[in-house]
């Protein structure tokens, strides 16, 4: 994934006019140390921007709007005592920073892939018994190859249309359109209509067998936010502080909703764009910078979470894309032992906004309308239902950046740029957008831009 993240770095220092060599950065003839710094969000960038910074003798202070660590990561205990993940599920074979982190903390990863079943024109094939034509197969991999061996100019050309038109342009029809369709927009959370074929090609071409998801942290991805938590010092991280106003005209000084006001050297913004918007700013950002917050997107992800009597799906590994309105069910409780057990109706789309104003009874009825066919009658095996829809959460709206055509070639390096004092990080920034591993990552990188 390194070409996404060269292009934004030189698209920002050409931006800014400078050309750091790295003899110059290494004898830090321009880099001025500040010792005091405030991070707003305790999501995954903010705490791995924060822990950081610790550890490089820095003084910080984490500034957190919600009453809970961990943002958009979010591990849930169901009454059967099972945990559940409402928010970031996936760690990739690729994420090398996520796989550190837990080894760092003695965490332990379990397997988290999956054999997937299919529910396709009301007909339903288990795992092993569907896939796309040969054909379709054979280009799609010699497609992956080619842009794999493609120049950083020649890749960015792929950011002027759609992922379903580069689909199209290239063969993909039929059967095997719609089931990308199915497939790829629970990565992207909308319609492949609507994803850059850029930022598609660099998932794809760049992700393990499994498309990254390969684990999750046993006992739930939360843990990390607790164990970096602890190493910041939980005193330097304050709860329910939602941040209002940025003055950067003397001194930076930061005032919260609560009143609360805070003066340092240095920031690290890492909140989403919706958040970054209700921040009143001193000076003002600039037009670009503006525009580019209004405009990026955020994916609508909804997770609908049906706990069972028994496991009626027989298989560990088992998940299931369906052309209906639940549109993918996967085990949620896997390596969890005992009888009941736990499937995830994740919809995304115009299909998350519909089962995110749903009464739990009527999203019963969806579910059990597409499952009972195949599965035989599962509503008198439902034990209970949560639900969490990441369209209206207050902080995000949205569960992750969904960058459209043309804007990661444009709207991530104005996004990126640092604003006086104050630096950003955050998933949408990052090269693998849309995981935990980017989110520490970017993080980082706002650290060491301070460092």
């Amino acid at each position: 994934m390194k070409s996404r993240r060269d292009f934004v770095k030189n698209s920002m220092l050409v931006g800014a006019g400078i050309l750091l060599s790295p003899e110059l950065i290494a004898n830090n003839l321009i880099v001025k140390k500040h010792k005091k710094v405030c991070v707003i969000g305790a999501g995954f960038a903010g705490l791995s921007a924060a822990y950081k910074l610790k550890q490089n003798g820095y003084d910080v202070t984490i500034l957190e709007s919600r009453s809970r660590i961990g943002g958009r990561v979010f591990s849930h205990k169901l009454e059967s005592n099972h945990v559940v993940e409402l928010g970031a599920e996936w760690i990739g074979a690729s994420h090398e920073k996520m796989i550190d982190y837990c080894s760092r903390f003695g965490l332990v990863l379990e397997n988290n892939q999956f054999k997937s079943h299919l529910i396709y024109k009301g007909d339903y094939f288990k795992s092993g018994n569907w896939s796309y034509s040969s054909n379709w197969e054979q280009k799609f991999e010699s497609l992956m190859t080619n842009y794999r061996n493609l120049s950083d100019k020649q890749k960015k050309q792929f950011d002027q249309y759609d992922w379903w038109r580069y689909l199209v342009n290239n063969g993909c029809s039929g059967r095997d359109l719609d089931i990308r369709e199915l497939l790829d927009s629970t990565d992207f959370g909308e319609s492949i209509r609507h994803v850059s074929a850029y930022d598609a090609l660099e998932e794809y071409a760049y992700s393990s067998a499994n498309n990254e998801m390969d684990y999750k942290i046993k006992g739930g991805n939360t843990i990390l936010s607790e164990k970096l938590a602890q190493e910041i010092g939980l005193q330097n991280i304050l709860l329910n502080h939602s941040v209002s106003h940025i003055d950067q005209s003397k001194k930076v000084k930061i005032t919260c909703g609560n009143g609360k006001v805070f003066e340092c050297d240095k920031v690290v913004c890492t909140v989403p764009t919706f958040a970054m918007s209700k921040i009143k700013w001193t000076p003002e950002l600039q037009t670009k910078k503006v525009d580019a917050v209004n405009e990026l997107q955020y994916a609508r992800i909804n997770k609908h979470v049906v706990t069972f009597k028994d496991r009626f799906w027989n298989d560990e590994s088992f998940d299931m894309i369906t052309d209906e309105c639940p549109h993918y069910f996967y085990h949620g409780t896997k390596n969890q032992a005992g009888t009941s057990g736990a499937l995830i109706s994740y919809s995304v789309g115009e299909k998350a906004a519909i089962f995110g104003n749903r009464s739990n009874a009527a999203a019963a009825t969806d579910i059990c309308n597409t499952l009972n066919p195949h599965f035989g009658d599962v509503s008198n095996k439902i034990l209970a239902q949560t639900n969490f829809y990441w369209g209206n959460e207050q902080h995000s709206q949205g569960a992750y950046a969904l960058y459209g055509v043309g804007q990661w070639s444009t709207l991530r390096s104005i996004l990126a740029k640092p604003f006086l004092n104050v630096h950003f990080a955050g998933e949408h920034l990052a090269d693998w957008q849309g995981f935990m591993e980017g989110a520490l990552v970017s993080g980082e990188d706002a650290a060491d831009e301070i460092i």
